[in-house]
């Protein structure tokens, strides 16, 4: 089986947790939405909780991908990248991320895809203390931009722009003057 099918099968997944929860997540049901067999399904994902790793898989491919365009950005480039990008693209992308999120707990969700949703927060913490070379900067940034992802996914209200804009600008500067402070003691 293709690599096509294998994706047909996480957009089937994915669509019924956006629309129906997980609880609505069964291998036949997965099947039937993603037009493949259940043994064609088994073929790529042996139960339901390698199913759902699948998927947090292939979040993390994205991540990983948004990770390394910032490695590629000069210095503080990446910082504003982080948290210009803290803010899910749209509605979809934030329910998707809800329902991942708040199922991590679940029993069908296994370890493994916990662990690989913080080895992809860890690799962001890492950047930014890099790139910053100041540790408290650097988890200050982090927060606000987890902060603002996660107030998007449950609907919080957004913050005023121009605010937001400010909170930026502050911290970028904050971070500017850290990794300068950095390059000066090396």
């Amino acid at each position: 089986m293709s690599s096509r099918t294998r994706d047909r099968i996480l957009d089937a997944l994915q669509d019924l947790l956006l629309n129906h929860g997980l609880s609505a997540v069964t291998l036949d049901a997965v099947a039937a939405a993603a037009e493949v067999s259940k043994g064609g399904l088994l073929y790529h994902f042996h139960s339901k909780n390698d199913l759902l790793t699948g998927l947090v898989h292939r979040l993390a491919d994205e991540g990983t991908a948004e990770l390394t365009q910032a490695r590629a950005m000069d210095g503080l480039d990446a910082v504003r990248f982080f948290l210009e990008t803290s803010v899910p693209v749209d509605q979809q992308e934030a329910s998707l991320y809800w329902s991942v999120i708040a199922n991590l707990r679940s029993s069908e969700i296994g370890r493994e895809a916990a662990e690989i949703l913080r080895a992809v927060f860890g690799n962001w913490a890492d950047l930014l203390v890099e790139r910053i070379g100041d540790p408290v900067i650097a988890e200050t940034i982090r927060l606000v931009g987890d902060g603002l992802y996660l107030s998007a996914l449950v609907g919080l209200p957004e913050p005023d722009p121009q605010i937001l804009r400010r909170v930026f600008e502050r911290l970028l500067h904050d971070a500017e003057t850290a990794a300068e402070a950095a390059s000066d003691n090396d």
